[in-house]
């Protein structure tokens, strides 16, 4: 039997906390493509909170927030450094889902089952998610 690396991607409504998208890739797929490929529309008026992996995302919508990098080259400013934390503060909302849905074991393990059912197992999972929320 094979096991797999799944790179797991979630769309999240940051008042209510609910997943309201997922898509997957091969585990080598970097973020940003995952993203491209899953052609999820956005809003203009939605404000998208990303991390570093979605670097070119802010070409595609204005209203996207992601943290500055730093290189050997060029440290962070102190103005750099502030705005890092305050996405941080942010996207907290976004790690504690993360956080809940790595108890089910099935996004921080080896999946070793057919890459088929997966999708169908993290979704089913994301809404006992869901459901766990409305009550």
């Amino acid at each position: 039997m094979q096991s797999y690396t799944i790179k797991t991607q979630i769309i999240l409504e940051k008042e209510s906390k609910t997943i309201i998208a997922t898509n997957f890739a091969c585990g080598k797929t970097d973020d940003f493509r995952l993203f491209k490929e899953s052609k999820i529309p956005l809003l203009k008026v939605s404000k998208v909170i990303v991390d570093t992996g979605y670097q070119g995302l802010q070409k595609m919508h204005r209203n996207v927030l992601i943290p500055h990098k730093k290189t050997k080259q060029k440290p962070l400013n102190n103005e750099q450094k502030q705005h890092n934390k305050l996405i941080s503060q942010m996207r907290i909302v976004i790690e504690n889902v993360f956080a809940i849905l790595k108890k089910f074991k099935i996004i921080t393990e080896k999946y070793r089952n057919r890459r088929k059912s997966f999708a169908l197992r993290f979704n089913l999972i994301a809404s006992i998610y869901n459901f766990q929320l409305l009550l």
